[in-house]
């Protein structure tokens, strides 16, 4: 028989031994949040699961059951094939700990594979989440990177983490660029998604003697940056990147690719059209629509980017300052690195 395993022993599992945490859940709620880590193996597919909650409300519990139930022993073996191919420990969850995964796992032990069920299933991990991230610390000694728009700090920020430094990275953890223009090609994660992330890191930053984050705002994408994070911000050695505008806007374009995403950009921009005085903004959504990018990042830089961050600096103290100054991200991605040592050898 399946053992039930709480949210605890699956941590110190984990630390033992390979785990495989498998959301039986249907792939709209496992792409809308999961555990980080998770594989998805469904019992059902998205309209299936929506059939049977219509035959729940409409008839009853017992006929949602049956229905389940013939859904179910129709692709029972290849259910049990994917089980088969997975290696290491195997812990089954749906979102409360309930039928779903209680099939599920009942089904792989009559099989002869060893697997446990999470107790309580997402429902109880969300709330482990919240609770936890309650008394959340974060290491002290904080360095911030921060600078001009396409200076390429998010790319520096994943070099260090490569490399080991004690690195957060956030807009990794919400899979969003941090600007009007961040969505684009990608699927930002909701605050549920963030939260998991987040709390996965900061427990492997402990013991560390700093940490390393990128300067944002209080809302990257769908998410809201946790307090912890913008208060060390404030506080924090500020490592200011400093690039030729022609390095941003190349960056920019290898980054954000708008020729592949042109009228997302093109709807992106409308949002911030009247912030920018008036020629200067039809200029750009003129270049946008003619393609001619380089162009249209540049306007934004010198007439939107570049003041809003002069504007923002001034609220950091000139004792908290490095300035980075380079001419590619290549070598201000090293000079950061030698400014980190050096600030480690002075504390």
């Amino acid at each position: 028989m399946f053992k039930d395993i709480e949210i605890q022993e699956m941590i110190d599992l984990h630390k033992k031994k390979e785990v495989v945490l498998i959301d039986v859940r249907s792939q709209a709620e496992f792409n809308d949040t999961t555990i980080p880590g998770s594989i998805n193996i469904p019992i059902f597919t998205n309209e299936e699961r929506a059939e049977i909650g219509t035959i729940y409300k409409q008839k009853s519990v017992e006929a949602a059951k049956d229905r389940g139930l013939e859904l179910f022993s129709k692709k029972l073996p290849t259910f049990i094939k994917e089980f088969q191919r997975i290696s290491g420990e195997k812990i089954v969850f749906c979102w409360r700990g309930g039928m779903r995964s209680k099939t599920s796992a009942t089904v792989i032990d009559l099989m002869g594979i060893k697997v446990y069920r999470l107790s309580g299933g997402y429902n109880a991990y969300r709330k482990w989440v919240v609770e936890s991230l309650k008394d959340i610390k974060l290491p002290t000694k904080t360095y911030v990177l921060n600078g001009w728009t396409g200076t390429g700090k998010t790319a520096i920020l994943r070099s260090l983490y490569a490399k080991g430094y004690p690195v957060l990275d956030i807009e990794g953890m919400a899979n969003h660029r941090g600007s009007i223009f961040g969505q684009i090609g990608l699927v930002p994660y909701n605050q549920k998604m963030f939260d998991s992330l987040f709390l996965q890191e900061v427990e492997r930053l402990q013991g560390s003697p700093f940490v390393v984050f990128e300067a944002e705002s209080k809302r990257v994408g769908k998410v809201v940056l946790p307090e912890i994070l913008l208060k060390q911000k404030e506080t924090a050695t500020q490592l200011f990147i400093d690039l030729p505008v022609d390095v941003r806007v190349k960056h920019i374009l290898e980054d954000y690719r708008p020729h592949e995403h042109q009228e997302q950009y093109i709807e992106a921009f409308s949002r911030i059209k009247n912030r920018i005085h008036t020629p200067i903004a039809n200029q750009i959504e003129n270049n946008l629509h003619e393609s001619s990018f380089d162009t249209a990042i540049q306007l934004l830089l010198e007439h939107y980017y570049d003041p809003r961050y002069l504007h923002m600096s001034k609220n950091y103290s000139q004792d908290n300052i490095v300035t980075i100054k380079a001419e590619t991200i290549s070598e201000a991605s090293d000079l950061v690195e030698e400014a980190l040592q050096t600030q480690m050898i002075k504390h």
